[in-house]
């Protein structure tokens, strides 16, 4: 073990007294950690230097001073928030996740939904935007020091790096950094590949020099003899991008045009475009090969003019001109100056973002509100969660676990009966935060909940999900009116004593599409049994039972139609309504009224065409007694009927029907029928069933 030396700091001074004093203190702290078998891996020193000629602020240097993973072999730690202030800490704690974060896994590659969403991931999870380019500068030290890795660790960071990293440094526009990036971890995935190009290169590095010289000789003399004051340099070449465009047009090294490059940096936007006529008509120029990206910037910002012209020997250059304010952001993105926007549309949340950054880079007297403006601009609609798998799940802000079961597969949300995040059981309706990771507990079989759908009880937020458990709904009852349907049908037939009964007949008497549509009308009452008869023209006397056991014939006083109390009625069996809940009327196809819950979902999604058949009924003044299914719920099935049973015979409610469902989880659902005269008298029997210790929800069965 021994100290580091004086080699291993770069040198940082020149800055005013109190940002001087901040970065002595950090180096000093530094200066502590020994060395050991990790020599090669990044420090926060070299870290600052890469960062140092991006003109980032002192803060960012000495917070990526402090980053250093070796800190942590420091016997005694630094308060970094007591020695430096809440906005260092803040970068210090970010770096620190961003570095030791292990979200990305290589088949991401294969996934770009994935791997988008974890760069979103990344952005959005920094409480400090300068943490990004801290942790991208990290990332260059790590690649400079890969070579003594595994070949497993040396492929996993540089794939790591192509589909995370180097995109993200494109997307701020740091392209400085990007193209580093992408160079080295190219270097360590296709190293044939990158010593073939880089060998290429080298061999015609002479002529390339020369052509590019007398070029530009020519062209800063055409420009000067028309006032146009100019900088004129050969560009390099980036050896990822070469490869990348010999991929894409099938060509090899010697037959690519852009590698002989120059770029033109000018005053104004004027001087732009007033230099590439000069260009053009000096030079012949490949019109195909023309692109203007002042009135089209690319989606990072980046804007410049490319035209390709051929020299005096044939030889193709490419030439780039741009203003010194275009240029600067070029090379260093966010965290160089934007003047210019003229000439084309661009993402105005990303405008927003990009400049909140460069005024975070370049203030030095900025705070906290600048960093939570770039966050809440750009990522603040979204939320990023991970599957117990580690796959990435990208949700509107504001979503919750049931939210997330909906989007992992509709089955897993409608089988949803809690939820853990990072190991922490929560309530179903608990706001999701980026980064967690999140468990579904479900059932082996089981449905949705109507107060899911509830918007004022909160336990979804994305419309997809809202819709999935309403169409379950509509399925559910479709299944439950074909299923009644069709034991109604067989009970009057046999009531009626018809022994060979024709389904198709009675389809095509009631106008229906198939035979489920017919039972599906019979079980939501729109068939009834007087219609029924007169088919089978059999007389119905008025005293007969309706059809299903939940219906009854009221001839008097329970219901009054537009204030008569004499008016044939019946109760829909799909709702059961009961004395006190809000009901309707609807006027079956010959005669008699359906009397339903307004809130029954037959009523709540009778087609249009059927709404001149509703009409108004109200409770009369003598009392009945209406037969009501309820499920309860439990967490264990144990002594439920016993408990249930004697919180309803202390009331005074009489049980018709009772079945015990058990689930493998060893909860169960208790379906009762009850008999009970009001929606008060429900109300209360509900109110002490689930006070009940093992309930987890009584409800009406619908």
């Amino acid at each position: 073990m021994h100290k580091n030396t004086s080699a291993d700091t770069p040198s940082f001074s020149g800055y005013p007294e109190p940002e001087q004093h901040l970065l002595d203190q950090a180096l000093a702290i530094v200066a502590k950690i020994p060395t050991d078998s990790d020599y090669y891996r990044p420090k926060g020193v070299q870290v600052a230097a890469i960062l140092r000629s991006l003109n980032v602020d002192t803060n960012t240097l000495v917070a990526a001073i402090l980053s250093d993973p070796r800190l942590a072999k420091l016997t005694q730690k630094p308060n970094i928030k007591q020695q430096f202030g809440d906005t260092i800490a803040t970068l210090v704690n970010d770096v620190n996740w961003l570095n030791t974060v292990t979200v990305y896994a290589p088949e991401m590659a294969s996934q770009p939904n994935q791997t988008e969403t974890l760069r979103r991931m990344l952005l959005s999870m920094t409480q400090d935007v300068r943490a990004v380019l801290v942790k991208l500068a990290y990332r260059i030290q790590r690649l400079h020091g890969l070579a003594k890795e595994s070949h497993e660790v040396r492929h996993f960071i540089a794939r790591e790096t192509l589909d995370i990293y180097a995109p993200i440094a494109n997307r701020l526009g740091v392209h400085q950094l990007k193209w580093e990036l992408e160079d080295m971890a190219f270097r360590f995935l296709e190293p044939h590949a990158y010593r073939e190009i880089a060998q290429g290169l080298s061999n015609k590095r002479k002529h390339r020099e020369e052509c590019i010289q007398d070029f530009i000789v020519s062209l800063q003399q055409k420009l000067s003899d028309e006032g146009i004051a100019c900088q004129c340099y050969g560009r390099p070449k980036h050896i990822f991008s070469i490869w990348k465009k010999m991929q894409r047009k099938q060509l090899p090294l010697d037959e690519l045009y852009d590698l002989l490059a120059v770029r033109v940096i000018v005053d104004n936007l004027t001087q732009c475009y007033a230099a590439l006529g000069f260009v053009h008509s000096g030079w012949q120029y490949i019109p195909k090969e023309f692109d203007d990206y002042i009135a089209n910037p690319k989606e990072n910002g980046y804007q410049s003019l490319h035209t390709v012209i051929l020299d005096s020997h044939g030889n193709r250059i490419e030439v780039q001109i741009r203003t010194r304010d275009m240029h600067d952001f070029a090379e260093l993105g966010v965290a160089a100056h934007w003047a210019y926007k003229e000439g084309g549309k661009q993402n105005a949340a990303m405008e927003k973002s990009v400049a909140t950054l460069r005024r975070l880079l370049e203030d030095k007297t900025t705070d906290e509100a600048f960093s939570e403006n770039f966050r809440s601009e750009l990522f603040n609609d979204r939320v990023y969660v991970l599957t117990p798998a580690g796959k990435l799940v990208d949700l509107v802000k504001g979503a919750t676990p049931l939210d997330f079961a909906y989007a992992v597969h509709t089955e897993v949300g409608h089988r949803c009966r809690g939820a853990k995040i990072n190991g922490r059981i929560v309530p179903l309706t608990y706001a999701l935060k980026s980064g967690e990771q999140v468990e579904i507990l479900t059932v082996k079989d089981g449905g949705p909940n109507r107060h899911w759908i509830d918007a004022h009880l909160g336990y979804l937020k994305t419309t997809s999900a809202i819709s999935k458990v309403k169409s379950w709904f509509k399925n559910q009852q479709q299944t439950q009116n074909i299923a009644a349907g069709k034991a109604i049908l067989e009970k009057e037939t046999q009531r009626l004593g018809i022994k060979a009964l024709d389904v198709t007949e009675l389809v095509r008497h009631f106008k229906q599409t198939d035979a489920d549509r017919l039972f599906e009308a019979i079980g939501r009452s729109d068939i009834n049994n007087r219609q029924l008869a007169a088919f089978f023209k059999i007389p119905e006397l008025e005293s007969a039972p309706l059809l299903g056991k939940q219906q009854k014939v009221v001839t008097k006083s329970i219901v009054t139609v537009n204030g008569m109390d004499n008016v044939l009625t019946s109760f829909a069996h799909c709702c059961t309504p009961v004395q006190g809940d809000d009901i309707i009327g609807y006027i079956s196809h010959l005669k008699g009224i359906t009397v339903h819950r307004k809130s029954c979902p037959n009523i709540v999604q009778l087609e249009p065409q059927k709404h001149d058949r509703l009409i108004d009924v109200s409770w009369g003044a003598q009392k009945a007694s209406h037969a009501v299914p309820i499920v309860i719920q439990a967490f264990n099935a144990q002594n439920l009927l016993a408990d249930v049973s004697q919180v309803l015979a202390q009331a005074k409610i009489h049980i018709s029907n009772a079945a015990l469902h058990s689930h493998p989880d060893f909860s169960a659902d208790l379906d009762l029928t009850i008999q009970v005269e009001n929606t008060d008298q429900l109300s209360q029997i509900f109110n002490k069933l689930s006070q009940l210790a093992n309930i987890v929800e009584v409800k009406r069965k619908t």
